[in-house]
């Protein structure tokens, strides 16, 4: 790392590699690559170091009980890892918390929502709605899109020196307030038709469906507040794209295209 000025630590095994990696391999990707990094960092002078991580650490902490609310996702909810990657990944952002406490390394956590071109990895839901529609769905409450995603690394990069530490949540801005959590996982098409009623001819024209009920909203506000941060593309700029027959990815996104995950470490 001799003269590099900025990390942006990307390398992980990922939610579907857990069924086809063992737990020690997302102990030394996961983890220990993490510390690997930090510690060259502090060696070479980074000034500033951007860990992508993901909305998975919450883990449990996204399914309320049957009948609740809807979870109202901000930085202040306490993680409950699902598996070994929501673990490993939570581990390594508490290892650039401790970089930075203990030597000052400016280090930004940026939690990821859903971002892959990749089909849903639930059969029911791919069972019952177009892969396209799952998407458009998404971006009411977990879904980002990887331009958004890019940008919010740059900003973070730009501002990790006079930050120093933070975690911040990219997911598209929802539509949602908190007083819409209770009817949300009830009756989700009513609070969707509510705020945004052009939604309903679009989605009959297409013979697409409404979520019946949405058990989490992730909230972005921290992040569009620390970092500057601007997200373009959120449920009513897809909804626009989608009546005039255009494509809603970003041009990045469509650059990009599907990579997968990986069938081999490289």
């Amino acid at each position: 790392m001799d003269g590099t000025t900025t990390v942006f630590h990307t390398a992980t095994l990922h939610k579907p590699h857990v069924g086809t990696r063992s737990l020690q391999a997302f102990l030394d990707t996961n983890i220990t690559g993490t510390l690997n990094l930090l510690e060259s960092a502090v060696a070479s002078g980074v000034r500033s170091f951007v860990f992508t991580s993901t909305t998975s650490t919450f883990g449990r902490a996204l399914t309320p009980p049957a009948g609740a609310p809807a979870a109202w996702v901000t930085e202040d909810l306490a993680p409950v890892p699902r598996n070994i990657y929501g673990v490993t990944k939570k581990t390594a952002e508490d290892l650039c918390e401790l970089f930075h406490r203990d030597h000052e390394l400016p280090c930004i956590v940026l939690r990821t929502s859903r971002f892959f071109p990749e089909e849903d990895d639930s059969d029911a839901i791919r069972r019952a709605y177009e892969d396209g529609n799952v998407k458009a769905n998404e971006y009411l409450y977990r879904r980002v899109d990887l331009e958004d995603v890019a940008h919010a690394h740059l900003l973070a990069c730009e501002r990790a020196a006079t930050i120093g530490f933070g975690r911040y949540i990219l997911s598209a801005t929802t539509p949602f307030l908190r007083g819409d959590l209770a009817e949300l996982r009830a009756d989700a098409p009513r609070v969707v038709r509510r705020h945004i009623p052009e939604y309903e001819a679009e989605y009959a024209r297409r013979g697409w469906k409404m979520f019946p009920s949405i058990d989490r909203v992730y909230v972005n506000e921290l992040a569009r507040e620390a970092l500057g941060w601007q997200p373009r593309y959120d449920f009513r700029f897809v909804l626009d794209r989608l009546s005039t027959g255009a494509d809603p990815r970003s041009p990045l996104a469509r650059v990009v295209g599907s990579k997968g995950y990986g069938t081999r470490d490289a």
